[in-house]
């Protein structure tokens, strides 16, 4: 007789929106594009990210600057 300690866990897989298309996408090891749902989609977000459609928002000045800049 097999006790609870001997049976592996079972792990529901988690779905999510693709960031893409917005469709359902399972967020596990077994989708190798997550979290997006298709290599389509992660293509087309690498794209985005490439051309600079996307973007970080920065500073406009460098904080740095003041300790950088020469002392009189």
């Amino acid at each position: 007789m097999h006790s609870p300690r001997d049976i592996p866990p079972v792990f529901k897989p988690h779905v999510v929106k693709c960031p893409t298309c917005g469709l359902d996408s399972i967020y596990a090891a077994s989708n190798p594009y997550r979290p997006f749902c298709r290599e389509a989609c992660k293509l087309i977000d690498l794209g985005a990210w490439a051309s600079e459609s996307f973007s970080v928002p920065a500073p406009d000045a460098d904080p740095l600057s003041e300790f950088d800049a020469p002392k009189d």
